[in-house]
């Protein structure tokens, strides 16, 4: 191992073991989403020594992600998010190979962003549709993924849990997810009282979301319109959100990658 490795993550050897950082260092991990929650996943795995590391996102700061997004600043505003976050690796590990993907995952990209062999895959993608797809095609080719459930809405961050999707609860995000895994792609059903497994794990929150009411409070029951019928949620009416807890699920993501490289290169070695 170089001396510049030991000297920027000697703290990461003295943690989880010499064997362990090197098995970091020659680790590919994939990042999809670099938002609220995947950019600071982003971080952490880089300043983890991880070796590679692929971002995909074709978003640009805005403003409006100040709240929430490691890269937004000023200065950053209108810039790419993949871009900005290579900037923040390279000056964190020089050594580390960056591959800056600026494209949305989806079912035309899919093909080409898989084929880049990762060790792990971190799901930050907030979409259902996507999200469901990506986790199917790593399971299908056998890549260990994390899957990171929604955060907004929420304020407390003692509440996050891991769980495989199967058993996760209160997350509206992941549930969407889980019935369209097993409607289109053929996961277990099992039971309510004991569903079976689909060996992919999930970050979420057993907390109540607060919503935003007409009036500026906050409450934990949906907003209505006019006709009495649920408001839609969007990036004006729907959930707000806070570093601290999109951080959160970000720094859990890297946590369970960094634990799923040792998993498949250490323990199986």
């Amino acid at each position: 191992m170089e001396e510049s490795t030991i000297s920027r993550f000697g703290g990461i050897a003295r943690l989880y073991g010499i064997p362990a950082l090197e098995a970091f260092t020659q680790a590919h991990v994939a990042v999809i989403g670099i938002g609220g929650v995947g950019s600071w996943t982003v971080e952490a795995l880089a300043r983890s020594g991880v070796g590679h590391i692929t971002m995909v996102d074709l978003d640009e700061i805005c403003v409006t992600n100040i709240n929430r997004q490691l890269h937004a600043m000023d200065g950053n505003i209108g810039h790419q998010k993949t871009d900005a976050m290579e900037e923040r690796i390279k000056a964190i590990n020089p050594n580390c190979q960056i591959t800056n993907l600026q494209t949305f995952y989806s079912e035309r990209s899919y093909e080409d962003i898989l084929a880049h062999n990762f060790d792990v895959v971190v799901d930050a993608i907030d979409r259902v549709r996507q999200k469901a797809h990506l986790l199917h095609h790593c399971k299908q080719r056998k890549v260990p993924v994390i899957c990171c459930g929604g955060a907004g809405g929420l304020r407390d961050p003692s509440k996050i849990q891991i769980a495989d999707i199967s058993r996760v609860t209160n997350d509206a995000l992941i549930a969407q997810v889980r019935n369209k895994l097993r409607s289109e792609y053929g996961f277990p059903k099992g039971d309510a009282k004991k569903p079976r497994k689909f060996g992919i794990e999930a970050i979420f929150s057993t907390e109540q979301p607060m919503y935003p009411q007409c009036d500026g409070s906050v409450s934990p029951n949906r907003p209505k319109d006019g006709d009495g019928q649920d408001m839609r949620l969007n990036c004006a009416s729907g959930y707000g959100s806070i570093t601290h807890m999109t951080a959160t699920v970000g720094l859990f993501a890297a946590e369970r990658a960094l634990q799923a490289i040792i998993d498949t290169k250490l323990k199986k070695a």
